[in-house]
């Protein structure tokens, strides 16, 4: 019997709906200016955190193979049918800006519109949709 802590996942999953809010909305008032290039950075960023929190959670509970990177937690998961291969794709370009977010910050371009953040908000979705289907017919 798997230990999936369901509890963690869903209160993940349940901040889904403010980061693709908060995306949306930087998104339709985009004017290149400060706050809404800090809005789409903390939402991207978010965003990464979610997807990879609740991927790390169904890798331990469900004992798949050890990830080794934030790449691999995608593909694992993937390779399980947690998600399709629409949401994987969108997905792992989502996980390696990890880095100029996180790390490199301070070269990061605020004032531009990143083109992930138009699909994310739909692609975050149907990965909750996605991630609960699989828990559903697992469990």
């Amino acid at each position: 019997m798997y230990y999936v802590n369901q509890e963690q996942i869903e209160r993940r999953l349940n901040a889904i709906p403010e980061i693709a809010s908060g995306l949306r909305q930087a998104v339709e008032s985009w004017d290149g200016g400060l706050i809404f290039g800090l809005v789409q950075e903390r939402a991207l960023h978010l965003a990464i955190e979610v997807v990879t929190d609740v991927g790390s959670y169904l890798i331990d509970g469900f004992i798949m193979r050890d990830a080794s990177s934030y790449e691999d937690i995608m593909d694992i998961t993937h390779e399980e049918k947690v998600m399709t291969s629409e949401v994987h794709t969108v997905l792992l370009e989502l996980v390696r800006l990890r880095k100029p977010l996180v790390q490199e910050y301070y070269d990061w371009e605020r004032h531009t519109l990143h083109p992930l953040s138009s699909v994310l908000p739909d692609v975050l979705e149907q990965f909750a949709v996605n991630v609960r289907d699989y828990l559903k017919q697992e469990l």
